[in-house]
């Protein structure tokens, strides 16, 4: 029989997978944090400690915090881990900041293999380090078989804002450029194709990816960069729908100026999906004045997708590929539960 942790004795071998705490755990926390969990983050290790100070220097600071439900745990072009690493960053980014400390909150099901806690741990590490961010502090919970999925993962980050102006929807005016710095719905298709047994003609991979780089060639470039927007839970028409909102202004996109792969097309109109509200993780929307709209295309690797007008505020305007305009509404409810 495989050992496993019992929190209630010690704990004389290898672990194989998670057992639900019985009493108070605390010296099997322990040992799961120091055997497994610390060693797993290598120079990310938070600290042994219920808390961590930071040295933030200077000016003001940007904060995030989210939660990471997704199912399956692994998809293609990455798992929760790193998605939960690059989520925290990307919402910086979008505030014009740059992450420099995280925390970790695991809640772990009873029954998780420890090679799948393993996998994750070394995916946060990874992207950790890529993205130059510390993990400075956190904390792992155990919840009974069946009532956590797997496992789920809540980051907190700080950093400094580097934006030399202050970012969101209140700075965007009428006749600013939307730029999109590629194309939509491959994260959202991705997962599905896992969570469903789905093969499509063509492989798709999420497009994953942390996004203070292009952020920062914005910033650095000197262009006046009004709002940022990552384009994840919603897609596409949830973000510019709340921006609009928020704004006060009106939108108006071109479908043929926005790109969406070919096997996720195909893909989206075999499930009855529609590209514009899949989510995607690596994705985001910049509005800039007019005449910067091609230089932040060059340096986001971008297009140009559309405008902000005066007329009609608060409504996304698709101007379709027969040229006829209808509105690209907000997403009632959600397309793909469960997809970060």
């Amino acid at each position: 029989m495989p050992a496993t942790i019992n929190l209630s004795c010690p704990l004389p071998t290898e672990p194989d997978t998670i057992q639900l705490a019985h009493g108070s755990g605390g010296r099997w926390m322990h040992q799961l944090l120091e055997r497994v969990i610390l060693p797993a983050l290598g120079r990310n290790s938070p600290a042994r400690h219920d808390g961590a100070i930071v040295e933030p220097g200077a000016g003001p600071l940007a904060v995030t915090t989210d939660s990471y439900v997704i199912r399956p745990l692994f998809f293609p072009g990455g798992d929760i881990g790193r998605l939960a690493v690059y989520g925290s960053v990307n919402d910086l980014a979008m505030c014009g900041a740059r992450a420099s400390w995280m925390s970790v909150g695991l809640i772990l099901e009873e029954g998780l293999p420890m090679e799948t806690l393993r996998r994750v741990l070394g995916s946060m590490a990874a992207a950790a380090a890529e993205t130059g961010v510390e993990i400075v502090t956190g904390d792992t919970k155990v919840v009974e078989r069946g009532k956590g999925d797997g496992m789920y993962v809540n980051t907190t980050a700080v950093g400094a804002v580097r934006a030399p102006r202050p970012i969101g929807p209140a700075a965007v005016r009428a006749g600013d450029a939307i730029v999109i710095n590629g194309d939509l719905g491959r994260h959202g298709i991705a997962v599905l194709s896992v969570r469903e047994g789905l093969e499509f003609e063509g492989e798709v991979a999420s497009d994953l990816a942390p996004l203070w780089a292009p952020v920062e060639r914005l910033l650095q470039a000197g262009l006046e960069v009004h709002c940022l927007r990552d384009l994840t839970r919603g897609g596409l028409s949830s973000a510019l729908n709340e921006i609009a909102q928020g704004a006060k202004l009106g939108i108006r996109v071109r479908e043929r100026d926005i790109p969406v792969n070919e096997t996720v097309r195909g893909a989206c109109e075999i499930l009855g999906l529609d590209p514009f509200y899949v989510a995607n993780e690596g994705r985001f929307a910049a509005f800039v004045p007019a005449e910067q709209a091609r230089a932040a295309a060059e340096l986001t690797g971008g297009v140009v997708i559309g405008e902000v007008t005066a007329e009609r505020a608060g409504i996304v305007l698709l101007e379709t590929t027969l040229g006829v305009q209808r509105p690209l509404d907000m997403l009632s409810g959600e397309q793909l539960p469960r997809i970060c």
